[in-house]
């Protein structure tokens, strides 16, 4: 689903803005003179989910590099439900003056609409502006800690053995989770036994109390039960170690296709100006890249991700091409 050509356009403000943020992080915005645009008010940051979770964490990281590095205040509003698609409405219905956005994650805006049967209750691509990506979180694949395996190679060759009766959580269907697990399905030609939940916090104690084999959760959320053992790691799902778990294995060593990362950016209202679009781009940027930011946030098992408007729209799009494979082989529908 390609989204709108306001979306995917390479505009050169956005490209310019694009570039400053990257390479020029030491000048405040103003002095670049890159957009006319500033804060006016307090940035509102929808977020359509629970506190606590990787979207929360990073809405709150940035309210806080962005308030240390330019005085400006942004304040963060969770709207949990529905995907976090019930933020993400709000946002698309908020004044186009750059002070309502909301957190757009790989799920709601690249999984969701290539899922069949998946409820979006309005259109995203024509009622949403991709403004810019924040942070990434790489997924790893877990097992319950009592399991008779250990490794990637372990698993692979006793879940052979047992075609259909091998069984991975997820947080329902359709979800990161279960698209992920299927991923892997395929590329080490396996079996899988899925067991849906209605959320990560039942999914996450159900592998706990070994009711179920694996699942694949975002490494931010599952570093400290790794640590304690409440959980066997088996690997990363990403090309290069978390500074989190840096001996962890990286799954891309056997299958290279196994990077996947979750992704959390801010999307605002369709009509959201270019000039508007570029000034957020950088401002956010620069807060998340800034050395204090990143530190923290690699702590957390999450690493900046600067992609401002177009960049951050064609992430979108190409997520979505490469689910939307993972679907169709696997017959998945959602929920």
């Amino acid at each position: 689903m390609p989204l709108p050509p306001q979306c995917c356009r390479r505009r050169p403000l956005l490209a310019r803005a694009a570039a400053v943020a990257i390479v020029g992080m030491g000048a405040p915005l103003a002095a670049r003179g890159q957009a006319s645009w500033s804060p006016r008010q307090p940035i509102r940051v929808l977020v359509g989910f629970s506190p606590g979770g990787s979207a929360d964490i990073v809405a709150r990281f940035a309210a806080e590099a962005i308030q240390r590095r330019t005085g400006h205040s942004l304040v963060v509003e969770n709207r949990s439900g529905a995907l976090g698609f019930i933020a993400l409405q709000a946002a698309a219905r908020a004044a186009p003056d750059g002070h309502t956005l909301a957190i757009g994650i790989m799920g709601n805006m690249s999984v969701a609409p290539v899922v069949p049967g998946s409820a979006i209750p309005f259109d995203l691509d024509a009622e949403l502006k991709p403004v810019c990506n924040l942070a990434g979180t790489p997924m790893a694949l877990i097992a319950r800690p009592d399991a008779p395996f250990s490794t990637l190679a372990e698993f692979v060759a006793w879940a052979r053995e047992r075609p259909n009766r091998v069984t991975y959580a997820s947080t329902g269907n359709g979800s990161t989770n279960q698209l992920a697990a299927e991923h892997l399905a395929r590329e080490a030609g396996l079996s899988l036994l899925h067991i849906p939940y209605r959320g990560g916090a039942p999914a996450g104690m159900d592998l706990m109390a070994g009711r179920v084999d694996i699942f694949f959760g975002n490494i931010a959320e599952f570093a400290g039960m790794i640590r304690q053992g409440q959980v066997k790691a088996l690997g990363l799902a990403s090309a290069r170690p978390s500074p989190m778990v840096p001996d962890l294995p990286l799954l891309t060593r056997e299958y290279p296709a196994l990077d996947i990362a979750n992704w959390f950016g801010l999307v605002g209202p369709a009509a959201l100006p270019a000039e508007t679009v570029a000034a957020l781009g950088a401002l956010f940027t620069e807060a998340m890249t800034d050395p204090a930011t990143v530190q923290v946030l690699a702590e957390r098992g999450l690493e900046p991700l600067p992609e401002i408007g177009p960049a951050f729209a064609e992430r979108i799009r190409r997520d979505r091409e490469r689910w939307a494979r993972v679907v169709a082989a696997s017959n998945i529908r959602a929920n």
